[in-house]
This record gives C-alpha cells, structure tokens and sequence, in this order.
C-alpha cells in the first residue's frame, strides 16, 4: 500500500522559512507528479503547488507565487516546498497528495482529483 509522509513542519514567526518534504514508499515514485495542499482550521482544504513528474513544470496558487517554491531530489522521489516569507495566513496542515498513476500531469487545484494523500504536517506562523 503507497504511504505518503509529509515532515518538516513546524513553529515560526512571520517572515520566516521553513522546508517541507514529501516521500512516499514502498518502491520508487519518481514519475509522479507531486502537489501540495493545505488546509486551516475551519477552512477547506486548498491548492498550494505542483510538480510535474518530469519534474519541468511547476504550478503555484496565487497566494504563495513569489514566497513558495516546489522542487525535488534528483532521484524525484522526494519533493521539497520550500515556504519563505511566511504570513500567519499561512497557518495550517499542509498535505503531499499524488495522482493514481505514475506519468499523470497535473490534475488542477481540487483535492477530489487527487488520490494518494499523506497524514500532513503542522505550519503555525506566528505574528
């Protein structure tokens, strides 16, 4: 069964950084394409990025673009957002979630079009 781990969250203040990472096991999913979600208390949960699995194109919601950053390992099997500038609106549970098969390009920014999901990691900004 595919387990998707999210780790690297935590507190900081605003203006901070912080580095999430997303891996999944068992085996190699290096031609996946990778998004991150989040969501806050009371809040759906919303699109944050994606990379493609050929790892030459990424997309941004408009909220994040010029303060995020999606990129990966060589290898593909890890893929990192790197948070900078952090705004306590950025508070929340941010998820790693893949599509169903391997060479999928990107699914769009709705949650029901992704099928694997990790347990996700706490961001908490602090103004």
């Amino acid at each position: 069964q595919v387990q998707v781990v999210e780790s690297g969250g935590g507190l900081v203040q605003a203006g901070g950084s912080l580095r999430l990472s997303c891996a999944a096991s068992p085996g190699t999913f290096s031609r996946y394409t990778r998004a991150w979600f989040r969501q806050a208390p009371g809040k759906n949960r919303e699109f944050v990025a994606a990379i493609k699995w050929s790892g030459d194109s990424t997309y941004y919601a408009d909220s994040v673009k010029g303060r995020f950053a999606i990129s990966r390992d060589g290898a593909g099997n890890t893929v990192y957002l790197q948070m900078n500038t952090l705004k306590p609106d950025d508070t929340a549970v941010y998820y790693c979630a893949m599509p169903s098969f391997p060479y999928t390009d990107y699914l769009g920014g709705s949650p029901s079009l992704w099928h694997y999901w990790g347990q996700g990691t706490q961001v908490t900004v602090s103004s």
